[in-house]
């Protein structure tokens, strides 16, 4: 990695980092302490409990865990509704991405903790002298130990009578991922065996997740990573199946970096489960991943312990339990975390649990590069709107839509909300674009600028503009400018084409941009395909919501390179025919003039 690679790295290491809390209890008068952490009230009445190194609470298993929380003003009686905050990836308690003090005057109980493995939770190296840090290490987002630990600490508190059984969960990235597998387990505990039992308070209440707010996370973490392309919003059921994919290599260098830097990795031979540097260099050594035993068996753990898609894969049908209500949010633009992920965990919900409360939030906003990092118009208000419901009981917090989408907004601002029952809705044209012209793309890939242009990690975020010209080493189709008052991509572009390939380990990178009339291109959407042995074969791009204005022009752009995102392929050399392509844009206008009737490939 260059000098220039490095500090670019090291200035965004901190965006994946997110946030944390403060204070304790009451019932009409001040209690001193939570958890055994001292509590005090501040000069908004709000009581808060700062815990340290000194007050770390034991979780299940000795590990000990640095906790801050906040509690109403003592002339609000308890108990209290209990709000978890789950901080980002290198983050810990003190980083919070919630208004702790404004949650505890609406009269909630509010947690954070540094989880397993960062900050004074056995992360930094002051706070590992501690006996139970001996194996304090990070476990991912391990249902059997992250989500435990969260459910532990909330049993604590119902057992010394200071919040209520019924729990409201949320976090960003890391804390997003965390939350929804918690809400997907709901009132169940997962053992170090994988077995699913009742969750119980270590003194013996039934506890559960009643509401859900994850934001930026993922559902499918080993899809997230290292995606083969094999996810299809209009399908079901979406499950990870070989082809193994193409690792987001900028993303996974930067986030075990700043897992080293900030966290605690297990020793080498101390934990074959939670040996994160083993698991990086099985990916990061590349292809032949489907023949290698190790990587298969990575990903059945991955997939079995830490993505909420998977953790009733196997349940028998009657012991599976409807996930609590939740609100997901992810950011169109997000590189890592994107769109697809909520999708994905959504439409599988809908089918096994009809009547599973669901809501989906999807905006440019707040989320991982190349998202902006900015305020998302109306997010707060829906994080509000699903915990005052649920777990105030306020029958008057307004019932969320299934779907509730933003533009993305460059150079004009975002459009919306637009509501619906189902994603399906919200695309109920297309605009289709059909060729027999065969072209070819290479492992050689394209044109090293542009791909570093939109490279998430140092790149310019999702409104850079680059030249327009068609790139040498890609297979690229222009479709027709848009006319008369443009119109809106919302959903998922969908590639069906021919593809013949030659060589090992063949890979498509494909990207989508809006070539404006003074010649240059904004980057729409992108995606990774891995190619299998059918000829005629489907894959998408991931989901925007992006206005083509008038005189504006979809260029698809289909490369056998995009790094340093994409992982470049162990097999050089590799050749992919394309003929018969058609590419379908879901739009947000209705049927009528160039635009036909929204139909899913059959």
């Amino acid at each position: 990695m260059s000098g220039t690679s490095r500090a670019a790295t090291a200035a965004l290491l901190s965006a994946f980092a997110a946030l944390a809390l403060t204070s304790s209890p009451a019932a009409a008068e001040e209690i001193p302490s939570a958890l055994g952490i001292a509590c005090s009230p501040g000069p908004d009445g709000v009581q808060r409990c700062e815990g340290s190194i000194d007050t770390r609470v034991p979780s299940w298993d000795g590990v000990p865990l640095d906790v801050n929380l906040a509690f109403p003003p003592a002339a609000r009686r308890g108990p209290h509704p209990l709000i978890v905050y789950l901080h980002g990836w290198g983050g810990n308690k003190d980083q919070v991405g919630v208004d702790v003090d404004e949650l505890a005057e609406q009269g909630y109980a509010v947690m954070a903790y540094s989880a397993r493995g960062f900050g004074d939770s056995c992360g930094s190296e002051v706070s590992r002298t501690a006996s139970g840090c001996a194996r304090g290490w990070i476990h991912l987002a391990d249902a059997r130990f992250e989500a435990r630990d969260t459910q532990h600490l909330a049993g604590l508190l119902v057992d010394e009578g200071l919040v209520e059984p019924g729990i409201g969960v949320t976090g960003d990235s890391y804390g997003g991922g965390q939350s929804l597998i918690l809400a997907t387990l709901k009132d169940r505990v997962m053992r170090p065996n994988g077995k699913l039992t009742p969750w119980r308070s270590p003194g013996g209440t039934p506890m559960r997740i009643a509401a859900a707010a994850p934001r930026i996370g993922w559902s499918d973490l080993s899809y997230s990573l290292v995606p083969n392309g094999g996810t299809l919003d209009f399908r079901s059921r979406n499950p990870y199946r070989m082809p193994a994919g193409v690792a987001k290599d900028s993303y996974l260098d930067t986030l075990f970096l700043l897992g080293g830097v900030s966290g605690f990795y297990a020793p080498p031979g101390e934990d074959p489960d939670a040996n994160i540097p083993e698991q990086f260099d099985l990916i990061q050594a590349g292809e032949p991943y489907d023949s290698n035993p190790a990587l298969r068996r990575l990903l059945a753990r991955t997939n079995r312990f830490h993505s909420a898609y998977y953790l009733e894969q196997g349940v028998p049908r009657r012991e599976r339990a409807r996930p609590a209500p939740f609100l997901i949010y992810n950011a169109w633009t997000d590189d890592l975390f994107p769109a697809d992920e909520a999708i994905r965990y959504a439409k599988l919900v809908r089918v096994r649990h009809p009547g599973a409360k669901v809501s989906l939030f999807f905006a440019d906003g707040f989320g991982h590069p190349r998202a902006q990092f900015v305020a998302t118009p109306g997010l707060e208000e829906a994080s509000d709107a699903v915990f005052a419901r649920h777990l105030l009981g306020d029958r008057s917090a307004p019932r969320l839509p299934v779907v509730q989408t933003y533009t993305q907004g460059c150079d004009a601002p975002e459009a919306g909300p637009f509501t619906s029952r189902n994603w399906r809705k919200q695309h109920p044209g297309q605009v289709s674009f059909t060729t027999r012209e065969a072209k070819t793309l290479t492992s050689e890939g394209g044109d090293q600028a542009t791909a570093d242009a939109v490279n998430p990690i140092a790149g310019a975020g999702s409104c850079r503009t680059v030249n327009a010209g068609d790139d040498p080493g890609a297979a690229t189709y222009r479709l027709p400018a848009a006319a008369g008052a443009g119109y809106t991509l919302m959903g998922s572009p969908t590639v069906i084409a021919h593809l013949t390939t030659s060589g090992e380990f063949p890979q498509i990178a494909a990207r989508l941009w809006d070539v404006a009339p003074d010649g240059s291109q904004t980057l729409v959407t992108r995606a990774i395909y891995r190619p299998t042995e059918k000829r005629t074969q489907v894959f998408q791009l991931h989901p925007n919501g992006w206005r083509f204005e008038a005189g504006h022009v979809p260029k698809l752009e289909l490369l056998g390179r995009d790094a340093p995102y994409a992982r470049p392929s162990n097999g050089p050399g590799f050749r992919v025919d394309v003929s018969r392509l058609r590419l379908e844009l879901p739009v947000r206008e209705r049927p009528g003039g160039a635009i036909g009737r929204y139909s899913p490939p059959k």
